[in-house]
């Protein structure tokens, strides 16, 4: 039987994991620093947040060096976009049947 949450993801849950999807729906990539800066979070936080994503396969990463120093940026997935989307259209799915 299918409920009304069916279409929530559990990886979505934490404020800090909406934000960095949030921000890459909207943006092609970006990189550790912007979004650190932007959510206002450790680098430490920021990081496993990341790889809780990077483990579900909703965001990749682009390792380069840029003048000799590490440059990491993020990017949403095929699969990463889909079920944010389908996770957004839940959402306001649950706030329509609530009028």
């Amino acid at each position: 039987m299918k409920t009304i949450i069916d279409g929530l993801y559990k990886a979505f849950e934490s404020r800090v994991r909406l934000g960095i999807m949030s921000a890459l729906a909207v943006n092609e990539t970006l990189e550790f620093t912007a979004l650190k800066e932007y959510l206002d979070v450790t680098d430490g936080n920021l990081a496993s947040h990341m790889k809780a994503l990077e483990k579900e396969k909703f965001i990749g990463v682009k390792k380069t060096f840029v003048d000799r120093k590490p440059n990491t940026k993020y990017y949403m997935t095929k699969e990463g976009r889909k079920a944010f989307e389908e996770h957004l259209n839940t959402l306001e799915g649950i706030i329509r049947a609530q009028k």
